[in-house]
């Protein structure tokens, strides 16, 4: 059984030819989504061997679930273009183990970076994120943000995935504010509902859970600095949620005068 490689993309041309080069070491074929990049991106893929499809971006879970119908293979590795095997994976991969196996996807752990240094604290270790599925039986879930494998029977394994996440502050804060966004969008589209107390709440608890259980108490200012940035956008994502909550308010309010 062969791998088909599953990359989805947008202006990506600092990080794409490493991804590809590696995902070519273990899968016959590398299918590229990407949402009509403005740089390099298709080019440089395309330069590659690899199969480019242009899609408007429809969310994380969406445009990887549009992929799949391109993939020849039915075992895909569905990676970011920050994301890279570690030397851990690759005599899985190689070797074909998972066909002697009953599991359709697997679980590793991810390795979070930012810049070189990498971080193991408030939960950016083991950050456990399943790559690796049987399309027949598994699939990405259909969320906008941080999408998930539904699977029939995951394998949480203890190998590792690279994720060069950040390359510095600004880029971490800018991700974490879009995903936000992101995350609202699906909390409205679900009804969540929320009282003027819930970013407060959850943002104070985010932090306790970050500093105190997940070990950022151990790791000096890094510990404290990834905590209030957790508890920060825990907090954000609840008050950007109540300020939509109200203005549909005022619109429902608004077209019932």
């Amino acid at each position: 059984m062969g791998i088909s490689g599953l990359v989805i993309t947008f202006n990506e041309e600092k990080n794409i030819r490493k991804c590809i080069l590696s995902l070519q070491e273990v899968c016959d074929e590398v299918i590229i989504i990407d949402s009509n990049s403005k740089d390099n991106t298709v080019a440089i893929a395309e330069s590659l061997g690899a199969v480019v499809i242009s899609q408007d971006f429809l969310g994380d879970g969406p445009q990887r679930i549009f992929g799949l119908q391109f993939c020849k293979n039915d075992w895909i590795l569905n990676l970011d273009t920050d994301e890279f095997l570690d030397k851990d994976c690759f005599s899985f991969f190689k070797n074909k183990e998972y066909e002697n196996q009953s599991y359709d996807a697997y679980n590793f752990r991810r390795r979070n970076f930012l810049k070189d240094k990498e971080i193991r604290f408030t939960e950016c270790y083991p950050d456990y994120t399943c790559r690796f599925f049987n399309k027949k039986t598994a699939i990405p879930s259909a969320q906008k943000v941080h999408q998930h494998v539904i699977a029939t029977n995951m394998y949480k394994s203890k190998m590792h995935i690279l994720h060069y996440a950040w390359a510095d502050f600004h880029q971490l804060i800018a991700k974490k504010n879009q995903y936000t966004d992101w995350q609202v969008e699906e909390l409205l589209k679900n009804g969540k509902r929320i009282n003027a107390f819930s970013p407060i709440i959850h943002g104070t608890a985010t932090f306790f859970k970050a500093y105190f259980l997940k070990k950022g108490v151990f790791n000096g200012i890094d510990g404290v600095t990834f905590s209030l940035i957790q508890s920060f956008f825990s907090y954000m994502k609840y008050a950007k949620l109540l300020e939509a909550l109200r203005n549909k308010k005022k619109g429902s309010t608004s077209v019932g005068m």
